[in-house]
């Protein structure tokens, strides 16, 4: 690593070797990343898959695309290599780098490191038995849906997520962010973080057997739990909580807002705000119960009187009270908000700009060091790190090994 890739964060000291594509993975690993860890990208052949999700592309002075948002969201703090691990010289370059590596993520389907010889009990366990291997799937290697393909989507759809979104008018839809994908993600460097603990004491390495499945039932709550209670589905309330009222997005007079109202208390202030105190004294409104028993009602009547209302001044009055309330932000108001600045929420460097990491330590803070990398932009650095020489590097480069530009 450079030495302005160097890292004080948390997780500085750390190497993870990351073969994995699309979402899950790459945006566990720039967690890592962010936190300090030395992230090396090991790409396919054609690349990372995501480079060609768009528009909105990148391009050079020529027109010609160079990578694509999408890739760029999620791909920092890392150095980029490209792989053939179709050959034998190619993976041992990934052996090479496991030598001093903490962290293996992979996503590849079922079976496929086991048919490269490159299996976690087979081989990895015994070679390296401080690694810790965590692989991210659709379902897992077993059961019934084991080894099926899997996105996110998808998985969206079939672990319940879909039918709890939407209104009765437009019925099951997904959610507008892959968030399967994303909680994997978390999942998946939360568990790496746990398995690192864990090694301090023991000394030894794991596997992590992370699924898109699990990690989408593993979000549905309050439904699941409700279900468990008395066995009754959820029914579609589109941006109303199920559970809370008034939780809901509502219309003012300049654009919508969305008020949350946790508990009574909170709930006679905001009827105070509106001009209508006795509403907390209305035998129909009195707990959160009955506002939920009676939440159309409830709705009839707060309805009109938020249209009455200027969305950032009923914002503010309510925030000062207590009140929970935010207008309705498009992408761009967010990421131009001055809160957004103030918590380092938007990051830049040398012309790359992305969101900032949401986690702030108070002595080892993440740091953006390393834009996305181009592909292949760092693999004579990565071929270094794993004790190539220079003459080595030009025979991986030449057999076709180690690939320096995209084989589209």
């Amino acid at each position: 690593m450079s030495d302005e890739g160097q890292s004080t964060g948390a997780l500085a000291g750390i190497r993870v070797v990351d073969l994995s594509r699309v979402l899950g993975g790459p945006y566990c690993t720039q967690i890592l990343g962010d936190h300090g860890a030395d992230v090396i990208k090991v790409e396919p052949p054609m690349g990372d898959e995501t480079r060609e999700f768009g528009p909105p592309f990148k391009t050079d002075s020529d027109g010609r695309t160079v990578t694509s948002a999408y890739y760029e969201g999620i791909n920092r703090n890392k150095l980029g290599i490209a792989l053939d691990l179709g050959t034998a010289a190619g993976r041992e370059v990934v052996f090479r780098l496991l030598e001093t590596a903490d962290v293996l993520v992979e996503n590849f389907k079922i079976g496929t490191l086991e048919r490269w010889g490159m299996g976690y009990d087979e081989v990895l366990k015994r070679r390296f038995p401080r690694l810790i291997h965590c692989r991210i799937t659709g379902f897992g290697a077993d059961g019934p849906l084991g080894a099926k393909p899997g996105y996110d989507a998808v998985a969206q759809a079939m672990t319940g997520l879909n039918s709890v979104n939407g209104t009765p008018e437009s019925g099951p839809t997904r959610i507008g962010v892959s968030i399967v994908d994303m909680v994997a993600g978390l999942n998946a460097a939360v568990g790496i973080a746990m398995a690192l603990v864990e090694r301090a004491r023991s000394g030894r390495g794991q596997f992590i057997d992370l699924t898109l499945f699990d990690s989408g039932i593993s979000i549905l709550h309050p439904h699941a739990a409700g279900w468990f209670m008395n066995g009754k589905l959820p029914r579609l309330t589109g941006n109303a909580h199920p559970y809370v009222a008034p939780y809901d997005q509502f219309q003012t007079k300049t654009r919508p807002i969305f008020l949350g109202v946790a508990n009574d208390r909170q709930f006679r202030k905001a009827a105070e705000i509106l001009g209508r105190p006795g509403l907390a004294e209305d035998p129909r409104f009195k707990t959160n119960g009955l506002r939920s028993e009676n939440r159309q009602a409830l709705t009839e009547i707060l309805s009109p009187l938020l249209a009455e209302w200027e969305c950032e001044e009923l914002t503010d009055r309510l925030l000062a009270a207590g009140v929970a309330a935010g207008p309705v932000n498009t992408v761009a108001e967010v990421l131009t908000d001055p809160h957004t600045a103030h918590r380092r929420m938007v990051v830049e460097k040398e012309g790359y700009r992305g969101v900032g990491p949401p986690i702030k330590f108070s002595r080892t803070p993440a740091s953006v060091r390393l834009k996305p990398p181009a592909f292949a932009a760092d693999a004579r650095e990565v071929l270094a790190l794993a004790g190539y020489t220079d003459e080595e590097m030009d025979a991986l480069i030449e057999s076709g090994a180690v690939v320096m530009e995209r084989k589209l």
